[in-house]
């Protein structure tokens, strides 16, 4: 019987493994070959396996510190998805503190119309510096309840028909309009974020803000990048 040596003490295979790992290594390990006939072929089966081994140890090895790096890059993301919803809701607030409403409610209802990316802190809800509070609040797009209910809209991923639909139940009323992905930003909503690494900005259609009933102070329009309304 011609035991296979561990890959740890083979010749070609001086290699330091986290003791994490030790166990992936040695679960790759060729099972001992038996070869009575001639020993000189103990000796070259004992090589093959040992360099049998070494690959399987170095593939063991990568595939323990690939799983380390893909660990580690998974923890990033949250951190700055977290980052991103703050940011998202410090813009949304900042821009309906500056607006004012015909009748100006007692409470603000902000309703999440559709799939959103950055609203996990703005469904918390806040107090305005007013103290004013803002309840949050999520609703189907074709709720017809929208236009009674809401003060401001948070729109997410539509589909073109039910943004349509959704606009053209809010025409004629003072809702506040905010998109958190539309890229033209010439149709319907007053503002469209702009949500990027290191920051949040957000375009305004002029057109539709003078549509809507709700005013908006001058300063919140200079601060951002001004879009015209579609021919």
């Amino acid at each position: 019987m011609a035991a296979a040596p561990d890959a740890g003490n083979c010749p070609k295979c001086r290699r330091t493994w986290p003791r994490w790992c030790f166990s992936a290594v040695l679960s790759l390990r060729h099972p001992p070959v038996t070869i009575e006939e001639n020993p000189c072929m103990k000796v070259a089966v004992w090589m093959t396996e040992c360099v049998a081994g070494c690959k399987q140890a170095v593939l063991a090895g990568f595939l323990c510190l690939l799983s380390g790096f893909v660990f580690a890059q998974a923890q990033t993301p949250p951190g700055m998805a977290d980052q991103r919803a703050k940011s998202v809701t410090q813009v949304v607030l900042g821009i309906l503190s500056y607006a004012r409403w015909p009748v100006e409610p007692a409470r603000l209802r902000l309703c999440i119309v559709g799939p959103t990316e950055y609203t996990d802190d703005l469904v918390k809800g806040t107090t305005q510096a007013t103290g004013r509070p803002v309840t949050v609040r999520r609703l189907l797009a074709d709720n017809s309840s929208i236009v009674s209910e809401c003060d401001a809209v948070y729109i997410g991923k539509l589909t073109s028909e039910e943004r349509s639909r959704l606009f053209a139940s809010l025409s004629g009323y003072p809702v506040l309009s905010i998109s958190e992905s539309d890229d033209q930003c010439t149709v319907g909503s007053l503002f469209c974020l702009r949500v990027g690494d290191e920051q949040v900005s957000f375009e305004v259609n002029l057109d539709s803000v003078a549509r809507s009933g709700v005013r908006i102070h001058p300063s919140v329009l200079q601060l951002s990048r001004r879009k015209p309304a579609a021919p």
